[in-house]
Order: structure tokens, then C-alpha cells, then sequence
């Protein structure tokens, strides 16, 4: 009788890639970066273990996005428990204030709310310029389907 291969965490090679956000959508973006940090391209995955790679997005502020989002888009988030500390800015507000968020929220959005998910949080780097300072970990390029590129 056969039974199913588990990853061990030892067994699992996490690799470093780059990509270069730029005039990239931000919805195509942070779907190939959250599979890769899931680790979902790989014949060992498991849904339970962190068989993922570490992504790093260069240009995050040169990311765009389509159709009227950049004027329309709305992140809500509250400050506080209390009424009335609901805040509402719009996509290029957050642009404007913090070029990489809009790409981290859009990929953290994308993995699980649990213990693991907030591990793989972690293995997002995300850079508003073409500067990143992980050279030591010799990043593989990252080919997005049909990013244009």
C-alpha cells in the first residue's frame, strides 16, 4: 500500500527570485508572487507546510493599476474600535504615502489568515525602487505569464 508523500521542512530548497513591477498590473503581480510564496508551482506541495520561495518586487511604485482603480479604488481600514475612525483613501492616496503597499496588501490578501499565512507574510519584500539589498542570496528572475515581458 502506497501512501501519500508529506514535505518535511528539511527536505524543502526555498529559492530567491526577483520582479520588476514595472508597468505590470498589480492584480497579475500579486497572484505569481503569492503562488510562488505559497509554493504552489512545486510537486511537493502541501497546503500545511511552508514549501515556498522568497519573492523580492522591485518597482513597486511603477506597478499599475487598470481601468479607473487609480482614482476609484478605495482601501477601508479602521484606526480604532471607535465610531467615526473609519478611514477610506483612495489608491493614489496610499501611492503617494507608501509606494510599496499596494502591492503588499494585494498579496497579503491573497494568502491564508493563519499561523503559516502570516509566516509567509514574511518572505515578501517589496522595494518602490530598482534597488534591493538581498545581492547575497543571488535572486533568480521571475517570469510572469503574460505580463508582457
Amino acid at each position: 500500500m502506497k501512501s501519500t508523500l508529506s514535505p518535511k521542512p528539511a527536505e524543502i530548497e526555498h529559492r530567491w527570485w526577483v520582479v520588476d513591477a514595472a508597468d505590470i498590473p498589480v492584480g497579475r503581480l500579486s497572484t505569481a508572487v503569492a503562488r510562488t510564496i505559497l509554493g504552489k508551482g512545486k510537486p511537493i506541495w502541501a497546503p500545511h507546510v511552508d514549501c515556498g520561495d522568497f519573492v523580492i518586487v522591485i518597482n513597486a511604485e511603477k506597478a499599475v493599476l487598470t481601468g479607473g482603480k487609480e482614482r476609484e479604488k478605495t482601501y477601508y481600514r479602521h484606526t480604532t474600535q471607535q465610531p467615526g475612525s473609519l478611514k477610506s483613501p483612495r489608491a493614489f492616496e496610499i501611492r503617494d504615502k507608501h509606494p510599496t503597499r499596494l502591492v503588499e496588501s494585494a498579496v497579503h490578501g491573497m494568502l491564508p489568515k493563519t499561523k503559516l499565512g502570516r509566516k509567509l507574510r514574511k518572505k515578501l519584500k517589496v522595494y518602490a525602487g530598482p534597488a534591493h539589498p538581498h545581492h547575497a542570496q543571488k535572486p533568480t528572475p521571475l517570469a510572469l505569464a503574460g505580463a508582457g515581458a
